[in-house]
């Protein structure tokens, strides 16, 4: 997965992130590589693309909830949880709800629930791990910040794509 400031309409939906590093990464737009080995796949769909939303939020998830109710158009949400895996930030409600409203897809700093569940969803999930514990609703976090972990610092209306983890 990778993340860079520049998106071509003529990039292909179906292009691996390692043709797109071939192509972009030595040239005039700076792009970053999320390390390897941290995030799993668990939605329907494993490769996705689109510019980036962001939340900042520990063990509570309302700032996603209220994020993933309006209309994606093909955006990707990033959520940094801090890297918590005691609790889950996103379960097959909010992933379904991430599908209906037209979002790519949805990158997690933390954990995911229903991942049986969530599976069966046409949408891009990418997580740490499961836990089956809910987070707390505080209305704690933000919205629309700078992120940083995985070695990418991951900028609101950048572009992320992501294709398969094995």
């Amino acid at each position: 997965m990778y993340q860079h400031r520049y998106h071509s309409e003529n990039l292909s939906k179906t292009m691996k992130t390692s043709d797109l590093c071939d192509k972009h990464y030595s040239g005039p737009f700076p792009l970053s590589v999320c390390e390897s080995g941290l995030l799993y796949d668990y939605g329907g769909v494993k490769a996705f693309h689109g510019p980036i939303q962001t939340v900042r939020c520990f063990e509570n998830n309302p700032f996603v909830r209220d994020t993933l109710t309006s209309p994606g158009h093909g955006r990707v949400l990033v959520v940094d949880g801090g890297g918590s895996k005691r609790c889950a930030l996103l379960g097959d409600v909010l992933a379904t709800m991430t599908y209906e409203n037209g979002w790519s897809g949805i990158v997690i700093n933390g954990c995911i629930r229903d991942s049986s569940m969530i599976q069966n969803i046409p949408i891009g999930v990418k997580a740490l791990g499961v836990h089956p514990l809910k987070s707390i609703k505080k209305q704690e976090g933000e919205s629309g910040c700078r992120l940083a972990f995985a070695g990418v610092k991951f900028v609101p209306y950048h572009w992320l794509y992501a294709d398969e983890v094995r």
